[in-house]
């Protein structure tokens, strides 16, 4: 709160008097550069301190705008052009989901279901902003994904990085965005699907042996020393960043050791499936069990705008055995509850089947699903109408989405960081905390 009586905070400074005040701080000892840091310290704002919930999320998105019908919210009683040609299962709460997805349907009890989302972008690249930001896609700025702003927060744990992408980064708005390159996400770089493979840069290269590394990295932290005084540049300090975060990993066999997917059990292997969603997601649940903040995934593309049953067909079988075993397997382990498992799209699909048998991009409602991490099981928040047109009751914004989220996590959504050119920019501006999912 400003001080009434303290000429130092009274009017603008960009008047007259404005200017007439920076010239009485000079003649105190304070430069206008010290006064005007002063002034922006006075107006910072205060924030309350939030117990997280959550240690860890993995965010699994389904690129391509998976349909809201063929998965969490399937409308039996429209008329087929609407409901389309999959029929519906009920869930071990009593609900109804799509028979696309029978094993989720018997963990209905340990996640939540939003059937309200809704934006108004139905271009892929503004609908993946939305959903990996919090934010509208502005020209003149571009935010941080939740990944780098929770690399940003916490920073690294047991020398894993903060942020992991599974197999790589998942679009440019994936990235750091206003933050520094450091923050950004690690990429494993491979499928850890495919029998060969390995992680990039995780081994030290042939002939290269523990003493020579740390001469190695001995002269090369002497030159860096140097070349990063020199420069104020975000690329060389991020490098820095880099090479003494890698080396922290090369130097932690417990770190190093999250990424091998020969260490697991082969049953557990198994049980997830030998396949994308099923190793992606394994190795999701190993490297946050290790430490990772935050692991983003990607699975199949969703993108049906023809013969969306074959697609649906194709695809789903692989997510609902994937999914529902890593829920069953968090929860064994006793690290649901601080996991949150967050399952999203850019969007939706038209409510109606076009005349190649698909649906198109439907921005107005769809679903998201969440689990774990202090958020409530079996429940389903708001509704579409009765052809999964638009929202029917308690519409959720993007923005809502990740306020939630940052808020399980212990972390203020309008907290401001400051982006270049020193303006402070909130964490996510409008969102709401969805209360009543919160266990």
């Amino acid at each position: 709160m400003m001080c009434q009586g303290n000429p130092l905070t009274q009017s603008g400074l960009f008047g007259r008097r404005g200017f007439l005040m920076a010239g009485a701080a000079g003649g105190l000892g304070l430069s206008l550069p010290d006064f005007l840091m002063r002034r922006a310290a006075a107006e910072l704002k205060q924030y309350e301190f939030i117990k997280a919930r959550a240690k860890s999320v993995i965010h699994i998105y389904l690129p391509g705008g998976m349909a809201q019908q063929e998965s969490w919210d399937p409308k039996p009683y429209s008329p087929l052009e609407y409901r389309g040609e999959l029929g519906t299962t009920k869930t071990n709460t009593g609900e109804v989901i799509c028979n696309s997805m029978p094993k989720l349907a018997k963990q209905a009890d340990k996640y939540c279901v939003i059937r309200s989302m809704s934006h108004g972008e139905a271009a892929h690249e503004r609908g993946t902003h939305n959903m990996f930001t919090g934010y509208k896609p502005s020209p003149a700025l571009q935010y941080p994904s939740f990944g780098a702003v929770v690399s940003h927060e916490y920073g690294p744990r047991n020398n894993l990085p903060a942020y992991i992408c599974i197999p790589n980064v998942p679009n440019e708005y994936a990235g750091t965005g206003y933050l520094p390159s450091s923050y950004g996400g690690f990429a494993l770089g491979a499928d850890p699907a495919r029998d060969d493979f390995k992680v990039r840069d995780l081994n030290l290269a042939g002939g290269v042996g523990p003493d020579r590394f740390v001469r190695r990295k001995t002269v090369l932290d002497k030159i860096n020393q140097r070349f990063v005084s020199a420069t104020a540049a975000d690329n060389v300090s991020a490098m820095n960043t880099f090479y003494e975060r890698a080396y922290d990993l090369l130097d932690t066999p417990a770190a190093k050791e999250a990424f091998d997917l020969s260490k697991e059990d082969a049953k557990m292997r198994d049980r997830y499936g030998r396949n994308q969603a099923g190793a992606r997601m394994l190795m999701a649940r190993r490297l946050v069990e290790a430490g990772a903040r935050l692991v983003t995934l990607t699975y199949g593309s969703w993108d049906m705008h023809t013969n969306i049953t074959n697609g649906i067909n194709g695809q789903m079988p692989a997510l609902d055995q994937g999914l529902s075993v890593l829920l069953q397997d968090l929860s064994e382990r006793g690290m649901l509850d601080e996991t949150l498992v967050m399952v999203s799209s850019e969007f939706g699909r038209t409510p109606k089947v076009n005349n190649d048998a698909g649906r198109d991009h439907w921005p107005k409602v769809f679903s998201v699903m969440l689990a774990g991490g202090g958020i409530k099981g079996g429940v389903i928040h708001g509704a579409s109408d009765s052809t999964a047109t638009e929202p029917d009751s308690d519409p959720v914004s993007p923005a809502d989405l990740a306020t939630t989220m940052y808020h399980l996590l212990g972390i203020v959504a309008d907290k401001e960081l400051m982006a270049p050119g020193a303006r402070p920019i909130e964490i996510v501006d409008g969102g709401k905390v969805i209360q009543n999912i919160i266990s």
